[in-house]
């Protein structure tokens, strides 16, 4: 298949509805399998644009071809076919977050995969300086847009749009690996050395966390496994959703003092902090209104009025990365973090408040993500370098380039359908570790424990946990198969030996994603110095057979259960695999004699 996007049609949308009629001109410009494009005014006024089409035509796939779409924010990615996509997981981009679609078509955001009977297509945009882009389809039709947000070109104006890469192959990661190339060349990847590890109080206390909470489980962590790094406050801590330097009544010690503890331990601080976000009745908010986006009147927006409202102490209101004063806010804040609690792990929470496409701007010419980004730039420089800044509830291609880690996926909770769906999340952005960002798929729980947990909706969920030991393997499999951080999840205080092991057998993370060998993550393999592992996943509700393909001779352990498997040449034959159950394979590697 040739290029069909190189004498497809363009369309540039104004506000009113209005044609352009030629005022406005399109110059797209083809380099190999990347575009440049750029908008060029030759209007003698102001023209407002609401949406650009960068091209349009006739959908060259079949219905039945299958799709992985991604998502405008972390929570969202769609799969299915041409004809009948459907949604990844539970909160999708138009029914969680509100955003605006077209009714005929469906919409994913910044990257399509499309697995064709004459090949596999990505189209993708490899940049997102400024306009968030969205690809459109239904199985007669598709277009490919930036979203102007209904600024003004000025006459003679000159504007420098987003790229857009496209290309045809065999092997999704193949493209996948020359998009982020692409992706490279816009927004270098800000990775380090040491993917991190550490623990994570949210999955074990979530907002109600105590101070003694902490410092029980960072004395446990120090006797037991002195190998987690971070001790994370994951939330719970501040008095107001907003004040984050201000500790609530369960930190009576102060979060300062806390941190200095754990530093004194041998351990690193890391906090969460949601930067973009506020509840109404922090300080914040009230003595600076002007920080935060507005509404029609000049007021801050409310969050659930156009969007979600938030998943506790909602609704808030939301940051505005385009004004100075919320700039240099922000930089205060994080610099105090580093400086006075010795703070160098951060993560960002519901960093999508700060780039949703709602209310105004202080700068009446700035894009959502214009002002995301330049608040970015805020936490970047107050964090400091050498901090690590992890993305969480995030807008995914606004961030590039903006954080070390990205989470890939909704929150793990105790039971089968999430760890199963968490699980599908995770392995479809494999393909972004190590190339955009760390992949942080969230935390290994090893123990079953009934607990209320808030989800992203700001439901309150009962989770009475019954998770087997084969599914609590199958999620272990995943966390090593995704090749990212490990931070467990559990009250360390409470685990078993065997629960720990397991943790140890995550340890050091491999910081390689595995390659599966197709889309139904079955089988994946990542290839390390001296022995090859291979993560063997059943999905299904019936024990499965499977025929393992080797490229040499090996002598094979599982992992998990640390079962001898012999020597294995050509194939392993595994048969009656559980369940919900998954394998972790370690494949040394025997040279064979010379003939």
């Amino acid at each position: 298949m040739e290029n069909f996007l190189t004498q497809s049609d363009f369309e540039i949308r104004l506000s009113d509805g209005n044609a352009a009629d030629g005022l406005l001109n399109l110059i797209r410009d083809w380099q190999e399998n990347v575009c440049a494009a750029k908008l060029v005014s030759t209007a003698d006024e102001a023209m407002s644009v609401k949406e650009i089409v960068l091209f349009q035509g006739k959908m060259p796939f079949e219905p039945s071809a299958r799709i992985y779409g991604e998502g405008y924010n972390m929570l969202s990615q769609y799969g299915g076919t041409v004809a009948v996509p459907v949604d990844i997981g539970g909160y999708s981009d138009r029914n969680h977050y509100k955003l605006p679609v077209t009714d005929d078509l469906f919409t994913v955001y910044n990257l399509a995969l499309f697995n064709a009977k004459q090949g596999k297509g990505l189209l993708a945009f490899s940049s997102c300086r400024r306009f968030s882009g969205e690809i459109r389809f239904n199985e007669h039709r598709y277009e490919i847009v930036l979203d102007y947000e209904n600024l003004l070109v000025e006459p003679g104006e000159t504007v420098e749009l987003e790229e857009f890469f496209f290309q045809i192959g065999e092997q999704a990661d193949d493209l996948l690996r020359e998009l982020a190339a692409a992706i490279e060349r816009n927004h270098p990847a800000l990775l380090v050395p040491e993917v991190p590890t550490g623990w994570c109080s949210w999955y074990c206390y979530g907002a109600e966390v105590t101070e003694d909470d902490i410092r029980r489980n960072l004395a446990a962590i120090k006797e037991r496994i002195p190998e987690l790094k971070y001790i994370l406050i994951d939330g719970g801590y501040a008095a107001y959703e907003g004040d984050w330097l201000e500790p609530g009544k369960a930190f009576p010690g102060g979060i300062r003092t806390l941190c200095l503890t754990i530093r004194e331990m041998g351990f690193e601080p890391a906090m969460w902090v949601g930067p973009f976000l506020a509840e109404r009745v922090s300080r914040v908010a009230k003595e600076h209104p002007e920080w935060f986006k507005q509404d029609e009147n000049g007021e801050p927006l409310s969050s659930d009025r156009d969007s979600f409202g938030g998943w506790y102490h909602a609704p808030w209101y939301m940051l505005d990365g385009s004004h100075p004063g919320a700039q240099d806010h922000l930089r205060q804040l994080f610099r105090t973090m580093r400086e006075e609690w010795g703070v160098r792990y951060f993560k960002l929470d519901g960093t999508m408040w700060g780039a949703l496409p709602f209310g105004n701007h202080h700068d009446p010419k700035a894009t959502r993500v214009d002002a995301f980004r330049a608040g970015m730039n805020a936490v970047t420089q107050g964090a400091g370098e050498g901090s690590f800044l992890l993305g969480c509830n995030a807008p995914m291609w606004p961030s590039l380039g903006t954080v070390h880690g990205m989470r890939t996926s909704n929150d793990v909770i105790r039971t089968w359908g999430q760890i199963r769906s968490v699980a599908a999340e995770i392995l479809h952005r494999n393909w972004q570790h190590g190339r955009l960002w760390i992949n942080d798929p969230d935390v290994i729980v090893t123990a079953n424990l009934a607990k209320d947990q808030i989800g992203p909706d700001g439901v309150t969920m009962q989770v009475l946990s019954q998770i087997t030991a084969d599914e609590f393997r199958f999620h272990a499999t995943v966390v090593y198969a995704s090749g990212g951080m490990v931070f467990a999840g559990d009250a360390i205080t409470d685990l078993l030996p065997e629960h720990l092991d397991t943790i140890r057998k995550l340890l050091p993370p491999a910081n390689a994603a595995a390659l599966f060998e197709d889309d139904s993550f079955r089988i994946g393999r990542i290839q390390t110095s001296g022995k090859l592992m291979i993560s063997l996943l059943n999905w299904t509700d019936d024990t499965l057979d499977a025929r393992i393909a080797l490229d040499g001779r090996y002598r094979i352990r599982e992992v998990w259960t640390d079962q001898e498997l012999g020597q294995h040449q050509e194939e392993l034959h595994v048969m009656n695999l559980a369940p919900h159950s998954g394998q972790l394979l370690e494949c040394i590697p025997i040279s064979l004699p010379p003939r």
